[in-house]
């Protein structure tokens, strides 16, 4: 027991190692690190045993002890007489709590660890859910790599002068290479100074927007870089939501790999909207400043990025004083940012802007060039066409095509005002019929004033059953003072109008049974009702005046074959219908050159041949134009042509043929279809304004008929020339001897015949005149030696133009005018006369060859060996000779009825029929679209 009291180690069983302290007296305190008494009396353990786990409290098995608790002692622990430890001396109760609260903090620090680990698990799952999420409908980048925006298709005249411009976004991609630097860094230090260097998310801004959004509760602040925005603009939608965004940022990292810097910009500058329509760096160039891009100062550059910002509120044409100080704002962070030095931006500042005018009525000069050249494109690219970009050469002359535009419309308007359309429209004594019924479709009908609104400026006018209004806004064309609606038409005026729209469905009009009508009365009194109470009409329609008669003009170069004018009616609007294209109408006695001609060609008659006049020689068949004189005796060819004789043309028909002429006419230029018969001399058959045109530019090309060409050249989106359709191959018709006789004999409509007013150009002009029944066409077709031209006036209903309208009063005019100008800078030249065309005098009344002195003799141009041989007999033997003509045969009273037209030969020949060929098959063409 006193080993265990003192403390000896020397007898300590609990000591193995022999290693327990020395001992120590009861005031001395224990050392740092001795085991407490009480420990003493533990067991040894063994060295592989692990240590044993300290008892707890009573009742607590192996819980740590309560902190602060007083745990009983073994009763073999050391103890001094039960006197109490001294201070200082640590109790075993508190050891025991700090080890266990060292236990608790590394339990829960695992505790902790683990949540960490699983919240760090849970948030990379989802944002792996969060990503596949929206990388299910995301669009393939690829796209930005082969990503052809909507561009502007232009249409350039000849000069390249611009005519017109289609497109779904006004907009023209350039490449990077092109856009200068003073606009590249103007755009980088507005939207976005650091693209260069990050890798497509500016992740600062991105928090800061955040943090701006949360606190508004909305989405109020982006903060997307160049790229971004590309995604945004070409890949998503501008929606300002948290998806779109995730996606945007998704795509910017996967853009950012797959394509260059350059590449993002040159999409960003060519893709944003910069106001008024304009989308891109180059078309916003072209309409502020009227320049393509790559010529922009640097005050030009920093005003194009300013307008970005908000273009209906920036843009210099909407507030200028707003757009410059935008301007020097980007200025200012060009300078800030080191793009530009502080002198440069200096002067920018104080350079003035200058605006371009406004040029979009150019758009207006040529709209039916416009539409032709759009066709032409489908056809050749087909559906690319839609995504523009393609420029469009065509052979419009623009002096010409505007020259062409005012004589149509200056003839139109002396029209409306020899028959009084001009406003004010007063009353008539007889006023035409008005139309009677429900009206619908695109036809013309005779409407009635009803009552005008000033405020409004619109006419009020009934059409049958149909109540519509005429806003005088669109019809300058009538009135031209600019009366109001009041003072330009009285009250029950009859006028012409046609529906803009389709007409609307009536609104039943279901009339109430009286309180003591049973259902049978009612019935019945509704049924015996007025038609006109069984329904009541919708709103007011608009309707369009239609006045006037329209025109169409055409121009062809005789040696390119270009056309060089084309005018196809009075208003110079898009998608307006193209008379001179579309619109097939009779010639008239313009188709009299196509029957001469093939005499000429086929031998059958010369400028001498004597033709029937008298039209009491033709049994059924009376044709009658009121606008040309009919001779009572027979008259040489030249005469007849000159003076539009229509029986002389039968006559002439009867010897040549209907199918040959129909054949040579095709070969000629015509391609609509043409009956075979008689009534095809006048003109009976329809064709179009190109189509006369082509033809009478073949007889002034010596007759080799060469499809005329509209479209010389497209460029696509990428530089590269669009291959046209070839172009069938010319092919002559006629010989030049032959055209040049029926060339002079055209000259002679003007120099003697209907056609005099054309005198006036002071230059050889040949042409012809045409009038049909009841003046429903008037045309004139002639050229020059440059330049063919085909006029035709009309109403589009087919209408009568009226009482002393033909030809020559209605459609040569324009004529006049247009070739007028356009031969401004020409000398006059005649027409050459080619080898194989012969000058012999002969006598006026037999078209024989005059006698040796005859005094009256006169000079006629023929085919050599067709001139004639025969002398003509002196007067007294003529005298005596004379008989009676003989009845014209083959002629049939209306197209397609009657016999077959006398076959070619039938009548006199000129002498030398050896020399004649026979009539043979004409140069077959293929039809194809005019380019």
């Amino acid at each position: 027991m006193a080993s265990e009291q003192s403390g000896n180690p020397g007898g300590n069983g609990n000591d193995p190692i022999g290693k327990a302290d020395p001992p120590r007296r009861a005031s001395e305190p224990p050392r740092p690190g001795s085991e407490p008494a009480w420990r003493a009396s533990e067991p040894p353990r063994r060295a592989s045993e692990p240590p044993a786990r300290r008892s707890g409290p009573p009742g607590r098995g192996s819980e740590p002890p309560e902190r602060g608790s007083a745990a009983p002692r073994p009763a073999s622990a050391p103890h001094l007489g039960g006197a109490p430890l001294l201070d200082g001396a640590p109790h075993p109760p508190d050891a025991a709590a700090a080890q266990d609260r060292n236990a608790r903090i590394a339990t829960w620090a695992k505790r902790i660890g683990i949540a960490l680990a699983a919240m760090l698990a849970l948030a990379a799952t989802a944002v792996v859910l969060f990503v596949r999420h929206y990388e299910a409908d995301l669009p393939s980048t690829r796209e930005l790599k082969d990503y052809r925006p909507p561009q502007v298709t232009r249409i350039l005249a000849r000069d390249g002068t611009r005519l017109g411009e289609v497109f779904t976004e006004r907009r023209t991609v350039v490449r990077i290479g092109e856009i200068p630097n003073q606009v590249k860094l103007a755009a980088l230090a507005a939207e976005d100074a650091g693209f260069y260097e990050h890798a497509g998310l500016n992740y600062l801004g991105m928090l800061r927007a955040l943090a701006v959004n949360l606190r508004s509760t909305q989405t109020r602040q982006g903060a997307s870089t160049i790229t971004q925005q590309v995604i945004k603009n070409v890949l998503l939608t501008p929606d300002r939501t948290y998806g779109r965004k995730a996606r945007e940022i998704i795509l910017a990292r996967r853009i950012e790999q797959e394509l260059t810097k350059d590449e993002i910009l040159e999409l960003y500058l060519n893709k944003i909207y910069f106001g008024h329509g304009r989308y891109g760096v180059e078309e916003a160039s072209r309409y502020y400043f009227g320049k393509r891009v790559r010529d922009v100062t640097l005050a030009e550059a920093a005003l194009l990025v300013a307008v970005v910002k908000g273009p209906s509120v920036y843009s210099p044409r909407v507030n200028l004083e707003r757009a410059v100080g935008r301007r020097d704002f980007v200025l200012d962070q060009m300078r800030s940012k080191g793009f530009a030095d502080e002198i440069l931006v200096e002067q920018a500042k104080r350079e003035p802007v200058v605006l371009a005018i406004e040029t979009e009525s150019l758009a207006e000069l040529a709209p039916e060039v416009v539409s032709e050249a759009q066709r032409v494109l489908r056809q050749v690219v087909g559906p690319a066409a839609q995504q523009g970009g393609y420029t469009i050469t065509t052979t419009i002359d623009p002096a010409m095509q505007a020259a062409a535009r005012a004589a149509v419309r200056k003839n139109l308007d002396a029209y409306a005002k020899r028959h009084k359309l001009f406003g004010p429209l007063a009353r008539a004594k007889k006023e035409p019929a008005p139309f009677e019924g429900t009206p619908s479709g695109h036809k013309v009908f005779r409407g009635v004033v009803t009552g005008a609104d000033d405020a409004r400026g619109t006419l009020s006018v009934r059409v049958g059953t149909l109540e519509g209004t005429v806003s005088l806004r669109g019809a300058q064309r009538y009135n031209p003072s600019g009366l109001a609606p009041s003072k330009f038409a009285e009250v029950n005026k009859v006028v012409r109008v046609s529906l803009i729209g389709p007409a609307p469905e009536p609104i039943a009009a279901a009339a109430a049974p009286a309180e003591d009508e049973d259902d049978a009365a009612g019935d019945a009194r509704r049924a015996a009702a007025p038609a006109r109470h069984a329904a009541k009409p919708a709103a007011p329609v608009p309707l369009r005046l239609e006045l006037g008669p329209e025109g169409a003009l055409v121009a062809i170069d005789v040696r390119t074959r270009e056309v060089v004018a084309l005018i196809g009616g009075y208003e110079a609007v898009r998608g307006g219908l193209d008379r001179a294209t579309f619109a097939r109408r009779q010639p008239g006695s313009t188709f009299k050159a196509f029957v001469y001609g093939y005499g000429i060609h086929a031998r059958t008659l010369t400028p001498a041949t004597i033709l029937e006049t008298n039209p009491s020689t033709v049994s059924g068949y009376k044709p009658q134009n009121h606008d040309e004189s009919e001779g009572k005796s027979p008259a040489r060819l030249r005469e007849a042509l000159a003076h539009s004789v229509n029986v002389a043309a039968v006559s002439a028909m009867s010897r040549v043929g209907a199918s040959n002429v129909a054949a040579f006419a095709g070969a000629l230029g015509i391609r609509s279809k043409l009956g075979a018969d008689l009534s095809l001399a006048l003109g009976a058959y329809e064709v179009t304004p190109r189509e006369m045109a082509a033809a009478y530019a073949s007889i002034a090309a010596g007759g080799v008929y060469e499809q005329p060409v509209l479209i010389t050249k497209i460029v696509g989106p990428g530089g590269v020339e669009i291959p046209l359709p070839p172009r069938p191959p010319a092919h002559r018709v006629m010989e030049e001897a032959e055209a040049h006789v029926l060339t002079s004999l055209l000259t002679s409509v003007v120099q003697g015949g209907t056609a005099k007013q054309a005198r006036s150009l002071g230059r050889p002009i040949a042409g012809k005149t045409g009038t049909t029944n009841d003046a429903k066409d008037a045309w004139f077709v002639g050229f020059s030696t440059d330049i063919a031209c085909a006029v035709w006036t009309g109403y589009d209903d087919a209408a009568p133009l009226g009482k002393g309208e033909a030809g020559a009063t209605s459609a040569l005019p324009a004529f006049v005018d247009f070739m007028k100008q356009a031969h401004a800078k020409r000398p006059a030249a005649d027409f050459p006369v080619p080898s194989g065309v012969v000058r012999v005098k002969i006598d006026p009344q037999t078209g024989l060859l005059a006698r040796e002195g005859q005094e009256d003799a006169i000079e006629e141009v023929f085919v050599a060996g067709t001139e004639p041989v025969e002398e003509a007999p002196a007067p007294e033997a003529e005298a005596a000779d004379a008989g009676a003509p003989e009845d014209l045969q083959g002629v049939v009273p209306a197209p397609g009825e009657g016999p077959q037209p006398a076959a070619p030969g039938d009548g006199p020949r000129p002498a030398d029929a050896d020399h004649a060929p026979e009539p043979g098959p004409l140069p077959v063409f293929e039809e194809a679209p005019p380019f």
